[in-house]
């Protein structure tokens, strides 16, 4: 019997890499494993017609009111059906399927993820916005509906896999690793001159801009320290982080006999999304395999939060807890919009999203959100705060 997947997001890296899975599998002709219902997209017509061909999708959405035109012109003919909006795409993410792939990047991708979890679908969670602007709500929300949260991210792929069969309560720690980025080795003087390209050029990993420059920052490890908490339910005391430049080791579970177990592998997202769509089975995938004795050595080292102050700020607001996280998410995607459109400094980055933290806590604004809605109220007010800052600094 095939599984039914639709994809939020299907246009972006994540997306991309999901759909080159499911093309694959659909090669198989009857013994195709999935059947593709739904792929939305944001503005991108063009692209999100051909994966909607490529797939055989049931539906293909766009968020983009205007361009619902386009993508009917693109897909005429073809007998999928087509929707345009916000609205469509929560209705989308509805549609009852075994896996709902959430890769839409940013707070947009919040809502139509939980409209599918109040549909009932298991979700194959790459958006990190649901868990850090949202994360105890969502969470609570997928507990209510019996729904299952399978982590995309490598990280937490990696501690969904090490975390199989073992009590919680036999664990010290979970430690998360980090490529570093290109500036691992940067002196604090070099860092303040880096430009929009530099950082854009990941030494490990293809992703999006957006998280690409999160990873130059490292507030995207701080950002997976906050998603482990509400993944794992295990408190900030209990997670760390490491540096390893080769990226092979994506994380581990420390016991509290010292025992340390590492989850390997490399650095293709497509391993993760297909542990998630075939889950609880393995399947085998395109990826390649590690070949240790030619990567030869594996290093590791601790993060310098003094170069490196995101990481320290996300730490900070995940120890604080309520609305922090909520308002640190805002402030950083502005952030690094801004810094991406050259209206601020690489390292005016941390800086901005700091102030607004500070700003938002005078305000009053750090309690708790009681549910997803209150969590983008929240981040609506954050993101005010925080484009007031980015016109101030540029």
């Amino acid at each position: 019997m095939q599984s039914t997947v639709s994809i939020l997001g299907a246009t972006g890296s994540i997306g991309e890499s999901a759909a080159d899975i499911l093309e694959r599998d659909r090669r198989l002709g009857a013994g195709a494993r999935f059947r593709v219902r739904a792929v939305t997209a944001g503005t991108k017509v063009a692209e999100l017609a051909a994966v909607a061909r490529r797939l055989g999708a049931e539906m293909a959405v766009i968020r983009d009111v205007g361009s619902y035109r386009a993508l009917k012109e693109a897909l005429a003919g073809t007998g999928i059906d087509v929707a345009a909006g916000e609205e469509a795409v929560c209705e989308a993410a509805a549609l009852p399927v075994d896996r709902l792939i959430s890769a839409i990047v940013g707070a947009a991708g919040v809502a139509p993820t939980a409209a599918g979890i109040r549909a009932g679908n298991d979700v194959a969670l790459a958006n990190k916005e649901c868990l850090i602007c949202a994360g105890a709500a969502f969470m609570a929300l997928a507990r209510q509906m019996g729904v299952r949260i399978l982590p995309v991210d490598s990280e937490h792929n990696a501690i969904h896999q090490l975390l199989a069969g073992h009590d919680p309560a036999a664990i010290d720690k979970l430690v998360l690793t980090a490529s570093g980025g290109p500036f691992r080795a940067r002196s604090a003087a070099d860092l303040a001159r880096v430009t929009v390209e530099e950082a854009l050029c990941h030494p490990t990993w293809s992703m999006g801009p957006k998280i690409t420059i999160d990873s130059a920052t490292l507030m995207n490890k701080g950002l997976e320290l906050i998603e482990a908490h509400h993944l794992f339910a295990f408190p900030p005391e209990q997670l760390d982080v490491l540096i390893h430049p080769q990226s092979k080791v994506h994380a581990f579970i420390v016991f509290r006999d010292g025992s340390w177990h590492g989850e390997l592998g490399a650095p293709d997202m497509r391993r993760p999304i297909a542990y998630c769509l075939n889950w609880p089975e393995r399947a085998e995938t395109a990826t390649s395999h590690l070949d240790l004795a030619e990567i030869g050595t594996l290093s590791f080292e601790k993060p310098d939060m003094q170069r490196f102050p995101a990481l320290r700020i996300a730490r900070e607001a995940l120890a604080r807890g309520g609305g922090s996280t909520t308002v640190l998410n805002a402030a950083n995607e502005v952030a690094v919009a801004g810094f991406l459109g050259r209206q601020i400094s690489f390292m005016a980055i941390p800086a901005l999203v700091e102030e607004v933290l500070e700003a938002a806590d005078r305000a009053g604004l750090l309690h708790e959100p009681e549910s997803v809605e209150t969590a983008l109220a929240l981040d609506g007010r954050a993101r005010q705060l925080a484009k007031l800052r980015l016109t101030e600094a540029a």
